[in-house]
């Protein structure tokens, strides 16, 4: 993979998905070429601590300690303090491991000692042995609500404690309007050696539309000359991860990977295409660069695969 030493990529992701192709980013650039952006509309305190669902998952994984069967929490967990909590009569919908709770714990000293997330995340890989720039979409706080026939959710309710049951009727990013981008997130994309944006296949309703609600960031995207690829999230009319069938299907929306393109059709360049989908590419619009491959990321050798496709791609539209 001969990808230009001077040239950056920026990587926009969100949990486990996502997680995986910056874990594939992270083997084909070094730290210096790379720099991943995560969501942060899905945290929300908890018993006290600060969760960042997303930024944990993606460090974990880059950390490689994540737990890799369920893609989320850390491997060789114990629970020991979710059963005392449980005889006590707490809170446990939230499952959070021992070691997790370490990294909660982490974060919400330094929180209180006047620390943003950004900062905090960077030392947190830091002390993970985390090289590649890892930063908050924004040290704002945003939130993202669901809208169900019963009023509306915060999210981890919705996502966790209900598993997604209630029909989703609307979403929406509370404080994104007034969110600003973190300092490392905006530099990123204002850098003049910027050689692509790649957005990972994160579900885009739930962990990409909070990165781009934040105040100037789908402008800016549309004004950068670097190309903006993604990666369709949907493989054979499912979702790969999560409930994004699931919501496209309840807003009335074709789950097909042209949906996902239109969805991001102000500021998109280029899409990774399934094999599987291969038939679909005549659907997609003639402005779009479209590199078809395989998606499905069950190996480290399917996620590197995968990272040089988006490069091969970010190349070709130059």
């Amino acid at each position: 993979m001969n990808w230009p030493k001077e040239k950056k990529v920026l990587a926009l992701c969100g949990g486990v998905g996502g997680a995986k192709l910056a874990l594939g980013l992270t083997k084909v650039l070094p730290p210096e070429q790379l720099s991943i952006a995560v969501n942060t509309a899905d945290d929300f305190d908890h018993l006290g601590l600060r969760i960042c669902p997303d930024l944990d998952t993606v460090t974990y994984t880059l950390a490689e300690v994540n737990n890799r069967e369920t893609g989320w929490g850390r491997a060789d967990e114990s629970w020991h303090c979710m059963e005392a909590l449980a005889e006590l009569g707490g809170e446990t919908w939230f499952k959070l491991g021992d070691r997790d709770i370490a990294t909660h714990l982490f974060r919400r000293s330094q929180l209180n000692q006047g620390l943003s997330v950004s900062q905090v995340t960077a030392n947190l890989c830091q002390n993970l042995g985390i090289a590649h720039s890892v930063f908050p979409m924004s040290d704002d706080p945003v939130g993202t609500e669901v809208k169900t026939d019963n009023g509306w959710l915060n999210f981890q309710h919705y996502f966790v404690q209900q598993q997604c049951r209630p029909k989703i009727n609307e979403i929406r990013f509370v404080g994104a309007e007034v969110a600003q981008p973190s300092p490392k997130f905006k530099a990123a994309l204002k850098d003049s050696n910027l050689g692509c944006v790649i957005i990972c296949p994160s579900n885009p309703f739930l962990s990409i539309d909070p990165v781009l609600a934040v105040c100037g960031i789908r402008k800016l995207l549309t004004e950068i000359d670097a190309p903006v690829i993604a990666v369709s999230p949907v493989i054979g009319g499912k979702a790969v991860k999560g409930p994004t069938a699931k919501i496209m299907q309840e807003l009335a929306l074709e789950i097909t990977p042209n949906t996902v393109v239109s969805h991001y059709a102000d500021f998109l360049s280029g899409f990774v295409l399934d094999s599987q989908d291969a038939e679909q590419q005549n659907r997609l619009p003639a402005s779009i660069t479209v590199q078809v491959c395989n998606t499905l990321m069950i190996s480290l050798q399917d996620r590197i695969d995968l990272a040089k496709e988006c490069l091969l791609l970010a190349q070709r539209i130059g």
